[in-house]
Parts: C-alpha cells; structure tokens; sequence
C-alpha cells in the first residue's frame, strides 16, 4: 500500500499501531525497525518517523508491556520519537477517545527536532540504575525540570527483586530527576520494574507534565 507512493517527497511519518502484535512482541523489534528503514529506502529520504507507544488495556492472556518495551528500544533508530499515552488510556477501549493529547504529544517530538522550537518533548525514559544499601537509584533522559507525579502522591506501579528474581511492590521517593525504589521484603535488589503489566496506569511524570514509559532494569 505504501509502494506506489515512493515518488512522492513527504515529511515524515507519525504511526500508531502494535495492539495487534501484543502475542508477538519479541519479534517486534526488529520488525518494526526493519520497516521505517525500508521505508526511508524506498522514499530515499532519511525522514523522522514518530510513533505512539500503546495504550494500557486489559489484554487476554498477554503482557502488553513487551510490546511497549520493544516500541521503546526502536528509539535506538536515528529520527525516531515516541509518543508515551500509560496515562490515557481505556482499559476496556483498545482504542482510547482521547486523541488530543496524542497529537500534542506527537506534536513536541516534531516541533523540537524538526521546526527549531525549544520544548520538553518526551516524558521520562529509564537510562541507569545502581543499587546499593537496599536500594536502587534509577536515571531518566527528559526530566530537564526533575521528576514528578500526576496526582502528587508517591511513584505508583514499582516492583524491585532480588537475586531470586520474585518481585514485590516497591515504595519510591523521588529525589530530583532520581528515582530512589525499595522494599522491606528484598534486601539486596537486582531489578527493578515499572508499570511492567498490559493494564498499569500511573502516574510518574516530568515537571512538564509528560509520562515516563514503561520499564525494566532486567533482561530476565
């Protein structure tokens, strides 16, 4: 459908989709990556591609966060933005009503790279993490003005595990762009988890008011 179109000059291109690969989310990674660099192939233009990582929703027998987290590391392509909606969702609406913060937020990923205005335009995205004294300190890109929450209370949907690797729910404090996570039941933390579930809502943020994805530490 998209062939007969490489003659034509665009932009760039905004895409929402991956509800349909929740059941194959290992592959879709690489399948993903693989066609927004066939399509600047086919186009002969290095385009940005931005995209809207999926909503939470009560999948059947699936956990939708593999699917987030391979939306996520297609990040690692040049050009790519991602759009994070963990807190508009509809959990019985795979296909949520609220487009206008989608737009808004697809919106901050061009305006900034592409047309030179100055905005925060990603909410917080998982960089580091180190443990020590019972405790793991995580880092985050794009949390300029620090960390925050939507509701001001404390971070929500935290699991941290040990050597073991059983998780159990985890307390956190934000200290500044930091998030410092624990547990009186893991003594010694390996990993940490967030909002890991297809139907999380939570509520960490930036100061500017844009969601943190998903995440893992792990690779377990």
């Amino acid at each position: 459908m998209i062939h007969p179109l490489r003659h034509f000059t665009i932009k760039g291109v905004i895409w929402y989709q991956g509800e349909g690969n929740t059941s194959r989310a290992a592959n879709y990674h690489k399948l993903f990556s693989t066609m927004i660099s066939q399509w600047r192939q086919a186009f002969k233009s290095d385009f940005p591609f931005y995209f809207v990582q999926i909503s939470p929703f009560n999948y059947d027998r699936v956990n939708a966060a593999y699917l987030r987290e391979a939306q996520l590391e297609t990040l690692a392509l040049e050009g790519t933005g991602m759009a994070v909606t963990m807190d508009i969702g509809n959990l019985t609406d795979i296909h949520p009503k609220n487009k206008q913060d989608v737009r808004h937020r697809l919106a901050l990923w061009a305006l900034t790279n592409d047309y030179g205005h100055d905005n925060v335009f990603s909410g917080p995205l998982y960089k580091d993490a180190e443990f020590f004294d019972g405790t793991a300190r995580l880092t985050f890109d794009y949390v300029v003005g620090g960390l925050a929450t939507s509701d001001g209370r404390a971070p929500s949907h935290l699991e941290i595990a040990g050597a073991d690797r059983k998780f159990h729910p985890a307390v956190a404090v934000i200290d500044g762009s930091q998030l410092v996570v624990s547990s009186d039941r893991v003594e010694m933390p390996k990993a940490v988890r967030y909002a890991f579930t297809s139907n999380a809502q939570p509520n960490l943020m930036n100061k500017e008011g844009l969601p943190a994805s998903s995440f893992r530490t792990d690779r377990w």
